[in-house]
């Protein structure tokens, strides 16, 4: 099955490369936007997948199979990045079991890195398996933080993130949002971030990376610190990281009850 997605992201990869900053094409919600590539990248992919597996698809795009044994597709992950010519984007596929993931791939074509994983391996990187995760010997950790930007009635709404990012500064961690959930948990499973948080519920952002970040031996949760399950956010990182985070978290929580 890795085999087949990875030589189905050949082709993916080739369509971001040639579409790389492309302009915004169909609005979905105010702020949030496909690009007519995004569009081609998830229909080529899913009919691949689907005529060689026979595996049903969830897509960001076209939606899907919600339950059940199923690929799912992010096309572009970070697209305001890709449509600004940014490189942090990716194209994120992961393959679901029992609601979990067992295979994944992140694919960043512009920084010239591909992630991949499956259930019992180690992460690879270019092909190349990687050594587990460490700690950051260092005084100071990366940790990636998906957005500031939320939707209304959210789990984690605009202030509840200023909150976390404020409480952050009296820690070690230090936090940089890249604009892209998948390239957050990448450079956390290849350990340029100590560790990151996801707030996006979506699978199809979350999967391929939970993947990736469990092959690389981090600590990956929901934002309760429970074991993560789709339609949940993410708290992944080394041990000491995730603590730390998850600590912060429930502070900002606790504060926000306490204001209520």
């Amino acid at each position: 099955m890795l085999a087949i997605a990875e030589a189905v992201v050949d082709d993916a990869e080739a369509m971001f490369v040639e579409g790389f900053g492309a302009l915004p094409a169909h609005m979905k919600t105010p702020g949030d936007f496909a690009t007519e590539v995004d569009l081609a990248i998830e229909s080529h992919v899913r009919s691949m997948l689907s005529a060689m597996t026979g595996i049903a698809v969830i897509g960001e795009e076209k939606g899907g199979a919600t339950s059940g044994t199923r690929w799912v597709i992010d096309p572009i992950d970070g697209t305001a990045n890709f449509a600004a010519s940014n490189p942090m984007s990716a194209i994120l596929i992961s393959l679901m079991v029992d609601d979990q993931p067992v295979l994944g791939i992140t694919s960043m074509p512009m920084l010239g890195k591909r992630l991949t994983a499956h259930e019992g391996s180690p992460l690879m990187i270019n092909g190349e398996s990687q050594e587990p995760l460490q700690e950051n010997p260092t005084l100071v950790s990366h940790i990636g933080f998906s957005s500031m930007a939320s939707p209304r009635n959210t789990e984690f709404p605009a202030e509840l993130r200023r909150d976390l990012l404020t409480e952050l500064t009296d820690s070690y961690l230090r936090p940089r949002i890249t604009g892209s959930v998948g390239v957050d948990l990448a450079f956390t499973a290849q350990g340029i971030f100590g560790a990151c948080v996801s707030f996006s519920p979506h699978v199809w952002d979350n999967s391929a990376g939970v993947m990736l970040m469990r092959a690389a031996g981090a600590v990956v949760t929901d934002t309760d610190g429970r074991p993560w399950q789709p339609g949940q956010g993410v708290v992944a990182g080394t041990p000491k990281a995730h603590e730390v985070l998850m600590s912060k978290i429930n502070k900002v929580r606790s504060m926000q009850e306490e204001q209520k």
